[in-house]
Parts: C-alpha cells; structure tokens; sequence
C-alpha cells in the first residue's frame, strides 16, 4: 500500500511538472532594442523616432540616457539569464553610439550575447569583443570607424557617410534610410521574438523623459590613433526594408546604401554616396 502511494505521488508530481513545461502562458524571453540617446539627453531624438517604428512593428524598444548604459546592462544580465530577454540588441547616437559598444562589451564579457550593435555617429574608434555578433557602424568621420577586437568572431560594417552634404552628426541619427537599414537588421535578428499589439492598437513605445543632464561636449579622438586605416570599397544602392534575400546590387552612384554583405566583411568602410533628386522630365521640342 504504502509503494503504490508513493507511486501515484511521482506520477503526480510528473504529470504537474509536465503541464506547468508546457504551458502556453508561460512568458519566452522577448527581444529588447536599447536606444542610447547622446549629449545631455536631448540632441538624439532620432532615437525616440527609431523606438517607436520598431515599437509598431511588434519589437520591444526603450530609450535612455547614454550615462545609464552599465545599469541597463546588469538588468539585461539579469533578464537574459533569467529567461525573460534575448536577444539583445543596442543603438546610440552620439556618445550614446559610444556607449552602445562599452554595454554591448560590457554584457560579452559577462557571458551575455549581444546580437547585434548599432553606433550612429560615435565620437571615437572603437573595438568590438566576445560575445558581440554583429556592429553596423553608420558615420560621416572617418575616425569614428570600429574595429575589431580581441576574441572577436562576428561581422562587423563601418558605413561612411561622409560624402553626403545632406548628413551631419546632429541628424545622422533622423535620417529615413538609415532608419529602414536598421529596422531591416533588426527585423532580421529577432525573427519571432516579438510581442503582439492588440487588435486595431499598435503598441506604445517605452521612452525614458529627456531631463536637461549635464552639459558637456562630447570627446573626440585623434585621427592617428595608431590603427590602420582601412582600404575603402565603393557603394552600391540600397535594398529594401524587409529583411528578406537582398536585392542585387545594380549600377553604382546613386548614393542609397546596398544592404548586401560587403566584400570580406572586414570593417572595411563602405562609402554611401548623397542621394539624388529625381530628374525633372524632360519637355519635348515644339
């Protein structure tokens, strides 16, 4: 008697641990965009921007304060390890794009993947670790281009936007196609980790308030900082938004960005030229 109770107890016990393993309530770890904004916390609304068009599209993005990077990446630990976040994916602008790699090292270091980093405009080089598997760094300087770091394995692209007059470092961060790049990436990363708006309603974006911060002007880095500079390849025109198989390449010297993979993959900047207005028809000869 006593054997066939203890019996009927594991059974149960079984049974319970089964039911509660597949449970459909059961939360599964969401994808997190963290959106760094830069100086002072308030020239970087391009980030705002960015969260919301990812917010609408079913992706979890917050925006903060590029001084609170280390807070954010112990809570992201802890959510990753705890099952309730991943992957985890990092933009800034500015010093904010600075602090999107120092977190996204921060977190490698810490056994915390980080699926994918992307600086708009950083002041200075810097290199990407483990545990990082993809930089798409987007700049017109020259001296802001990432490098690859020790222990290193990923991808990483360096995108120069220099020889567009219509970029600047104070709206890098609002261009319209550099948001539809990013939104690609993106899309392309967290495959079905999204959350779901209800019917009729688009989700609401989670932003941080812009206080006044602390005034201070960002930290620039030497052109010589004893890093070799890479060989520059030409651009070729951009793909669309979705991240779907990349559209092929066409003529060059348009100036959108190809959303293809870049020869070797290397950090090797691509040059994105100025887009072109349309051409005005052309009136026939009376």
């Amino acid at each position: 008697m006593k054997g066939w109770r203890v019996t009927a107890i594991g059974v149960l016990v079984a049974g319970m641990m089964i039911a509660l393993g597949s449970n459909p309530g059961m939360a599964a770890p969401r994808a997190h965009v963290y959106l760094l904004r830069g100086l002072m916390n308030i020239f970087s609304l391009g980030m705002d921007t960015l969260a919301d068009e990812l917010n609408r599209r079913g992706v979890y993005a917050t925006v903060d304060n590029h001084a609170d990077w280390e807070s954010l990446a112990n809570s992201a630990a802890a959510n990753y390890k705890a099952g309730k976040e991943g992957p985890i994916i990092i933009i800034g602008h500015s010093l904010g794009a600075d602090a999107a790699m120092e977190m996204a090292n921060y977190l490698g270091a810490r056994g915390v993947p980080v699926a994918l980093v992307v600086p708009f405009d950083g002041t200075q080089s810097l290199s990407a670790g483990p545990g990082v598997a993809r930089v798409l760094n987007l700049t017109q300087r020259d001296y802001a281009y990432m490098r690859r770091g020790p222990g290193f394995s990923g991808s990483l692209v360096n995108v120069d936007l220099s020889s567009d007059p219509n970029i600047d470092h104070l709206n890098i961060d609002k261009s319209p196609r550099l948001h539809a790049r990013v939104i690609g990436e993106v899309l392309g990363v967290v495959g079905s980790h999204r959350t779901t708006a209800p019917p009729g309603q688009a989700l609401t974006p989670v932003s941080a308030p812009a206080p006044s911060g602390t005034p201070g002007g960002p930290t620039v880095a030497p052109a010589g900082d004893g890093a070799a500079k890479p060989d520059v390849v030409p651009a070729t025109p951009a793909a669309p938004i979705a991240p779907a198989a990349p559209a092929p390449p066409v003529k060059s010297g348009d100036g959108a960005m190809n959303a293809t993979k870049p020869l070797a993959d290397s950090g090797t900047p691509i040059i994105a030229l100025p887009e072109r207005a349309p051409a005005s028809p052309v009136r026939p000869a009376n």
